[in-house]
């Protein structure tokens, strides 16, 4: 009989050990510690101590080779792959429950299942339910095959009968090994699993997309290094209220990692958006203070998002401080050097910032906008419709200026804005006919800019 061992494993670095601490060691987490057990036995066909055959070669000597790309059919999903799957890797998809991972999948089959092999594995659902779910889409791929199965030495079997050109696994939570008796989804099983999967997608060149789980923090569910072991990471995220969608790249070896894909989520499924700057704009109030649009970068892609402010008097001794869709240190930045520089008394006020859309921007060239929803909430005075505003405000309250600002201009432009502030900083270089170019300085412009 196989014996078995039992050993603790760090869920954040997948550091192990013989017994249990409340400290990981190797990362510095706390209660990270999972018991898991394995049974020492012979190695299954396909596991992932099966090496390929490779020998070292020599660097002089090797030949670059051009990763052979497929269209998935769908465009906003191959803007953020990079241009489309690649033979041989691995993606991974995650995001909350219900958001919309296998619709999009299911809908990924439709467009290329009729070129291509497609085995798809469910370990969640049955074929009664993928059936509804495909002719709720209006999908039939003549080239899907669907398997409803957890284990991953039944799935590896199945595989090598369909010799599939993409295998798509829903979850990789779900999926489970003999040669750990631990329960599926435990970070044994995970690991185990996603390494067998992989090691068949680089030796045979097959391109598999496995679905992943999120946490309670909104992490990806399993162990840190299944991120580590795959080729890209999307995340699939969006606000449960609103219809659209939005998958953003947190790592890809074959593209950019700056790159997003805007969804509209309907009735018949997923819809991509291919202005995503009209869908954030849309029912934007005229007239009301503590709106301001700004131009951001998302990839290659200009966005034009609406940033909400709401300044009021507070009744408590530490005034409240929100902000959604921006990082929260960097509005008290802001906040500070409005109330240094302009003399704004925001010290006893509350004030609530919103990204409409559910959009969430990190990049500084909101700064701008940001103190100007800010000063016209305080005011009570209504920033110019056709007026937008971007750049990086420095603690003296001077501008910096922002990258590809001509671009963004013409972004700004084509959506109607026909004031545009930007830094003064390489401002006389753009050019936008029709519209009026405003170079500023520091946010003393800004003011005045607001007020006259």
């Amino acid at each position: 009989m196989a014996g078995v061992k039992k050993i603790f494993v760090c869920s954040e670095c997948d550091y192990q050990s013989p017994k249990w601490q409340g400290k990981c060691p190797e990362c510095g987490s706390w209660n990270t510690f999972v018991e898991e057990t394995f049974t020492k036995g012979k190695e299954t066909k396909g596991s992932s101590a099966v090496t390929r055959g490779d020998s070292a070669v020599r660097f002089s000597e090797m030949k670059k080779t051009d990763s052979e790309r497929t269209l998935t059919g769908i465009g906003e999903l191959d803007r953020v792959l990079g241009g489309g799957l690649v033979t041989g890797s691995v993606v991974l998809l995650a995001g909350e429950p219900g958001i919309g991972k296998s619709t999009l999948l299911m809908q990924l089959c439709g467009k290329m299942g009729d070129a291509k092999k497609i085995l798809y594995v469910s370990g969640e659902e049955s074929k009664g339910q993928l059936k509804i779910r495909a002719d709720r889409l209006s999908v039939a791929p003549s080239g899907m095959f669907v398997l409803t199965e957890t284990s991953v030495e039944a799935v590896i079997s199945e595989y090598e009968k369909v010799s599939p050109d993409v295998l798509i696994i829903d979850s990789i939570q779900t999926m489970n090994s003999e040669r750990s008796s631990s329960v599926a989804g435990s970070i044994a099983q995970v690991r185990e699993c996603a390494s067998v999967i992989m090691d068949r997608a680089k030796r045979d060149g097959v391109s598999v997309i496995l679905v992943g789980h999120v946490n309670k923090e909104g992490g990806i569910a399993g162990p840190k290094v299944l991120e580590h072991m795959v080729d890209a990471v999307l995340y699939f995220e969006g606000e449960r209220t609103q219809s659209h969608r939005i998958i953003r790249a947190i790592k890809n070896r074959y593209g950019s990692t700056n790159e997003i894909g805007v969804f509209d989520m309907t009735d018949a499924g997923l819809t991509e958006v291919a202005n995503p700057s009209e869908m954030l704009l849309a029912g934007r109030p005229e007239g009301v203070s503590g709106s301001c649009a700004v131009c951001v970068l998302e990839g290659t892609r200009p966005l034009v998002a609406e940033i909400q402010a709401l300044v009021v008097p507070s009744v408590y001794p530490n005034p409240k401080r929100t902000a959604d869709g921006l990082d929260y240190n960097r509005m008290c930045l802001l906040l500070a050097v409005l109330e240094k520089r302009l003399g704004l008394r925001l010290s006893g006020c509350d004030v609530y910032l919103n990204v409409v859309g559910g959009l969430k921007i990190d990049e500084p060239a909101v700064d701008a906008a940001v103190a100007m929803a800010v000063m016209s909430s305080m005011k009570d005075i209504a920033v110019p419709k056709d007026l937008i505003v971007m750049g990086e405000i420095g603690l003296s309250g001077e501008f910096r200026a922002v990258s590809y600002a001509g671009q963004r201009a013409k972004e700004a432009y084509r959506l109607g804005f026909t004031k545009i502030a930007i830094p003064k900083r390489g401002s006389s270089k753009i050019s936008v006919d029709g519209a009026e170019i405003i170079p500023m300085n520091s946010i003393y412009n800004e003011l005045l800019l607001l007020t006259k």
